[in-house]
């Protein structure tokens, strides 16, 4: 890696700075809360980032990745001009070369492919690394939809969660941050709000001190959970088991609300028909809890008014994660806790916002073939063909993030592929790319900033200049549609005029006004008072028709567990409080070791700090031992977000997730991850 790529470290100047400004901005960051933000900036370099009080759901406090996103900015990997791959793939070694160069060659290579193996054989490939309303799908989704591309299914994360909330509520929106007070029960199920989505925990202590009760599901003893009246620790992929219990449970002892049901409800007699075989006995076998916690459960559930379950995206990641999203976000209809303020569920609130992102891309969605990027990996290396020829991989680091990592990691290695990475850093896939190109974060660029679960959105200016020759997607793939000839007059090209195709225009109005925006129900709506079901005949779908034809086994059909008498071990994934998924990662070098139960290393012979290896057939990783009662016997954790530095072998957690699906959405399935453990 030549050292015209990265960025230099500071100098100390003996020189006071000129100028101090305290400058306003919003994280767009992959978290629910989109925090209002101060930036302290020095002449022109930023400094500490501060919470403001601009978003009332986050002000005084936000959380310490991005209070010190500025070591990001400025880290030593931070990519500061376009490189051209010399030597060995994977060596991550790039000589410098203009803008004006690599946009040449890499016009002529999208052309040159496009002519000689049809559009399909490029495949775009992004995340959620920005998640900026600009920074994708607008020049970006031109560019490749004129190309005739194949299309991404952006399935990592959430898409058996929204495929339920789409299919039962239309993605109606939840029960807001600050509606969480009012709540006499809170079941916190699938997620950890310390670490994604720290603002919520405020608002669990002060409902507590007005008499609430707070209920963890996690197969960990989280340090919410510790603080639980109930916490119900169980296997990971049985939540769909749990779900159907509580809904049996409601039905058969006279607490299903129906006439709510009747008024506001398709499929009540279907799902308390699916529900039925679900006593306690048969969920607390299928759980691995006791019967009495499950009906503990059931009973705080139906006497509690507010109770608001908050889903996260941790229960999604198996093979039946879509149904159990489906059973736990149905609940509130079942038991009637719409209707009062902090009562409902809450899962994301984006489908509160209604951008038009397709007047900004200005793009037609054509016909070509879509890729599941959980299949990244099998798509790479040919074994779904037509194969590709160019990868383009921005807001994203799929070698760090995708499952069946060794797979992945062998279809970057083809010489035949042509791979472009466009990212702030020197990532573990930019190390394996032919053609790399600096992206600005989200305070060098303009953007627009929408919350998921704070109901919020903002317009962003840059904050500092650009460091080095960095530039922002907008930018750079508008000039690749010109560079194409695919340009068409009345596109929306710069940042201001992508923002007013987005945004309808008494936002627009707000966001000038104001600084800040919301949608149409105001920022604290009440289910079934200001905000409906988004379904054609704004009811709920207990078992739509389409989910159902979806699943492999029906809508609510549970998967029984994967393990095997060879591979007994569930290995979790987990965030962690220093990542946001891998962003931010280059910044932590330490070993991050796996967790396992005293007893589960008791019985291989495991002592805490030795060094093991965790594997099963798709590969292993090798790192060190550390023992934890926190988890229940038969789990493992490495956690997500990790990379190749942060092990001793150089893969992570992804190297034995199956890339297998969900039965919802095409989801990932990374908590379906069975192993062993063994000393080295």
């Amino acid at each position: 890696m030549t050292e015209v790529l990265r960025a230099q470290p500071e100098i100390e100047r003996p020189v006071e700075p000129r100028r101090i400004e305290q400058v306003a901005t919003a994280c767009p960051l992959d978290c629910p809360d989109a925090c209002s933000l101060t930036v302290e900036v020095r002449d022109g370099r930023a400094g500490l980032l501060t919470g403001s009080a601009r978003n009332p759901s986050t002000a005084d406090f936000i959380c310490g990745k991005v209070r010190r996103f500025a070591e990001h900015v400025y880290a030593p990997e931070r990519l500061l001009s376009p490189g051209l791959r010399r030597g060995a793939k994977g060596e991550g070694s790039f000589e410098p070369i203009s803008w004006d160069a690599a946009l040449d060659l890499l016009a002529e290579r999208l052309r040159r492919t496009a002519e000689r193996h049809g559009g399909e054989a490029i495949l775009p490939l992004s995340y959620g690394g920005s998640n900026g309303l600009l920074t994708q799908d607008t020049t970006d989704a031109r560019l490749f939809s004129r190309l005739g591309a194949s299309r991404l299914a952006r399935t990592v994360c959430a898409a058996p969660s929204s495929r339920a909330a789409r299919g039962l509520y239309g993605k109606m929106a939840g029960v807001a941050l600050d509606d969480y007070v009012h709540a006499r029960l809170i079941v916190v199920w699938g997620a950890n709000p310390p670490v994604s989505g720290v603002h919520l925990v405020p608002r669990i202590d002060e409902a507590r001190r007005r008499g609430a009760r707070l209920v963890v599901v996690d197969p960990r003893r989280t340090q919410l959970a510790k603080r639980a009246d109930l916490h119900l620790a169980l296997r990971p992929g049985s939540d769909l088991a749990l779900a159907l219990a509580i809904h049996r449970w409601l039905f058969e002892n006279g607490r299903a609300d129906w006439g709510f049901l009747e008024r506001h409800a398709h499929g009540a007699a279907e799902l308390r028909r699916r529900a039925a075989p679900w006593t306690l006995a048969r969920a607390a076998a299928a759980t691995g809890l006791a019967a009495a916690d499950v009906e503990r459960l059931c009973e705080l559930y139906a006497e509690s008014s507010p109770a608001v379950v908050r889903t996260g995206w941790g229960m999604e990641r198996n093979r039946n994660g879509g149904s159990a999203i489906a059973a736990a976000i149905a609940l509130p209809a079942v038991a009637g806790k719409f209707g009062v303020r902090g009562g409902g569920y809450t899962m994301s609130n984006s489908g509160a916002f209604v951008p038009d992102a397709a007047a900004a891309s200005a793009a037609q969605t054509p016909p070509t073939r879509v890729v599941n990027m959980n299949r990244l990996g099998r798509v790479l290396v040919g074994e779904e063909p037509p194969p590709i020829s160019l990868l383009f991989v921005y807001n994203a680091n799929p070698l760090a993030t995708l499952p069946n990592q060794e797979l992945v990691r062998r279809g970057l290695e083809r010489d035949d592929l042509f791979t472009v990475v466009f990212d702030q850093v020197m990532t573990d896939t930019a190390r394996w790319a032919d053609l790399v190109l600096p992206a600005t974060t989200f305070l060098e660029h303009s953007d627009v900033v929408r919350g998921y679960g704070s109901m919020a959105i903002f317009r962003n200016r840059p904050v500092i200049p650009a460091v080095g020759e960095a530039r922002p997607n907008v930018e750079v793939f508008g000039d690749l549609v010109r560079r194409l000839g695919l340009a068409r007059a009345g596109d929306p090209e710069t940042a201001d005029e992508l923002a007013a195709a987005i945004l309808p225009e008494p936002m627009r109005a707000a966001l000038d006004r104001d600084g800040i925006a919301y949608p149409v129900t105001g920022p604290a709506p009440v289910q079934f008072v200001d905000s409906f079901p988004l379904t054609p005949d704004r009811k709920i779908h207990l078992v739509p028709e389409e989910l159902d034809r979806e699943a492999p086994h029906g809508l609510y059909g549970f998967a029984a567990d994967p393990a095997s008498e060879r591979f007994p071990l569930a290995l979790l994934s987990p965030a962690t409080g220093r990542t946001i998924s891998s962003t931010l990662g280059e910044l932590h070098r330490d070993t991050v070791a796996l967790e396992i139960h005293p007893d589960d290393a008791a019985a291989r012979g495991i002592g805490g700090g030795e060094r093991v290896r965790v594997w099963n057939e798709l590969g292993s990783v090798e790192t060190l031992a550390r023992l934890s009662a926190d988890l229940r016997p038969g789990v493992v954790l490495l956690p997500k977000g990790l990379w190749s530095h942060n092990t001793l072998s150089g893969t992570t957690a992804n190297a034995v997730a199956p890339d297998t699906l969900a039965d919802l959405g095409g989801g990932a399935c990374f908590n379906d991850a069975r192993v062993e453990v063994e000393r080295v």
